[in-house]
């Protein structure tokens, strides 16, 4: 529902649909596959307790709660605001970074490049809040979520760029958790980087950044539309 650090907001369609009808982000962030598809049984879990908490806040928020926010400025820093709680706080620190890995403190130039982008996400958020109302939303490893069978979306800390994160790359043992994808019940889908090869990933697509190309490869434990590979899209 808000920016963040790696969302796969541009190329979330390009994702196999979930064969079951449960859910599963086991590295949820904006958790933008399950916000796809909703309307199914969904569990969402996280390690960063700031995104779980801005989870969990709004499932309980109403459009109102969101609305009142504020519409803040280039250079106005989330101090000079009385927020409800903390969570709002964080949220709004997130959305005037825009695709940061924490929440910012003082609002930057995108502020003033795109004056309406609060106004637009607030109303977004409002708007999509009934899709999360029933959802599971946990703090945690992946390690420690039971085994069943579900649709399984993994978008872990890739190996090139993870590094920013909270939990980053570096708390993470690829060898195992390569092994601990291979074992889920039901469909896995794996996201990764063109040269991550703790999996034999499968190129899907190219899209660009602030940062610049990013290349997206998949693993997944089914047969999907990228099982034959078209290097000229990468090369």
């Amino acid at each position: 529902m808000w920016s963040y650090y790696g969302a796969k907001t541009n190329v979330i369609d390009l994702y196999p649909p979930p064969k079951f009808d449960k859910v599963i982000e086991p590295f949820a962030g904006t958790a933008r596959y399950a916000l796809k598809y909703f309307e199914k049984d969904v569990l969402i879990v996280d390690k960063y307790d700031v995104v779980i908490d801005i989870w969990k806040w709004l499932q309980k928020c109403s459009k109102r709660d969101i609305l009142s926010l504020p519409n803040m400025k280039k250079g106005e820093h989330v101090d000079d605001y009385t927020f409800d709680c903390l969570e709002a706080k964080h949220l709004m620190g997130f959305m005037i970074g825009f695709m940061t890995e924490t929440p910012r403190k003082t609002a930057t130039i995108r502020m003033e490049q795109r004056p309406n982008s609060i106004k637009y996400t607030l109303n977004r958020i409002a708007n999509n809040l009934h899709k999360i109302r029933h959802w599971e939303i946990r703090s945690g490893s992946y390690e420690d979520i039971e085994n069943e069978n579900a649709s399984w979306f993994i978008d872990p800390p890739y190996v090139k760029g993870g590094d920013r994160y909270k939990y980053s790359n570096k708390h993470i043992d690829f060898s195992q958790l390569a092994d601990w994808c291979k074992s889920r019940k039901g469909q896995a889908i794996v996201c990764e980087t063109l040269g991550a090869d703790w999996l034999d990933f499968k190129r899907m697509t190219t899209h660009h950044t602030r940062r610049g190309p990013q290349h997206e490869v998949i693993w997944s434990n089914l047969p999907t539309a990228f099982d034959i590979e078209q290097p000229s899209l990468f090369d």
